[in-house]
């Protein structure tokens, strides 16, 4: 029998839900953890997602290219490969994989109305762009352009020994015409018990990129075994996008250049590295 208590008690859990962070938790816990009463009855309210609820898109299913200096992957259809059932995902319009080659690049070339996200895996890649700015991004560090009503920049491999390996991303602004603007950060480190860093948001906050979008990017780092939960809210809809190592995602194993999306559903995502692991987490409006 539901009593007053318990049904009081379960209302504020769900009231409390809806301003919690998205980390349930991020690392092992004790017995002690496990049965407090408060988090049984969160578990209640706010389920595992089935298995089934998520769509997978493999590395090997990606489309892509070999132009020499430049391997790359798409996740969704970009430049000659086109693909109808793989046009983006909500705002998220390209995730491309790249490794560039020791001193290659691309030239100045222009944007427009696009939000990109460059976020370094290895190596280094040096920016320039028509409003001036010129930099170097490196691994633990997240870059943010604004295109705009237009810009024109420039990407390359700046070291003579090495390969830079990245993810470029491609986000729908929220509308058209933003004055273009350039925004480069250096992550906070992840650490065991934070294993989660909130990389690129609307409002900027917590050591964020600003994109002109509703979007929470995340950015996550997993040890071996480590565990970690996002709860999807009403509404919302998730993109895993994995770098590097391999994850279990609520029944799913993800390795490297694996994605998974859900969306149109409430509950918890799992996740458990089953060895070194880091991935990007896109929650979107």
């Amino acid at each position: 029998m539901l009593t007053r208590r318990t049904w009081l008690s379960k209302a504020l859990l769900l009231a409390a839900g809806a301003a919690l962070p998205p980390v349930i938790f991020s690392a092992q816990r004790d017995e002690k953890q496990k049965k407090d009463p408060q988090e049984r009855a969160f578990r209640e309210i706010h389920p595992e997602i089935v298995a089934s609820a998520f769509t997978l898109r493999r590395s090997m299913e990606r489309g892509g290219a070999d132009h020499g200096w430049l391997r790359t992957k798409h996740s969704f259809s970009f430049a000659r490969y086109y693909d109808p059932a793989h046009m983006g995902f909500r705002s998220l319009r390209v995730i491309n994989e790249d490794h560039i080659s020791a001193g290659g690049g691309f030239p100045m070339h222009p944007h427009k109305d696009m939000e990109i996200i460059t976020y370094v895996l290895s190596g280094a890649l040096e920016h320039k762009d028509s409003l001036r700015n010129g930099s170097i991004i490196r691994p633990g560090e997240v870059q943010r352009m604004t295109a705009g009503t237009g810009i024109r920049h420039s990407e390359f491999n700046p070291l003579r020994d090495r390969d830079v390996h990245l993810l470029q991303i491609w986000l729908q602004p929220d509308r058209r015409e933003h004055k273009p603007s350039y925004e480069q950060r250096v992550i906070k480190p992840h650490t065991r018990s934070e294993p989660l860093r909130l990389i690129a948001s609307k409002d900027g906050g917590d050591g964020a990129v600003h994109v002109n979008q509703d979007v929470n990017l995340y950015a996550c780092r997993l040890q071996p075994g480590q565990k970690m939960e996002h709860l999807v809210r009403p509404g919302r809809g998730v993109w895993v996008q994995v770098a590097r190592g391999t994850v279990k995602l609520n029944g799913h194993t993800l390795h490297a250049g694996d994605a998974a999306s859900v969306e149109m559903v409430e509950g918890r995502m799992s996740f458990s590295a089953q060895q070194a692991s880091e991935l990007l987490l896109f929650d979107l409006g």
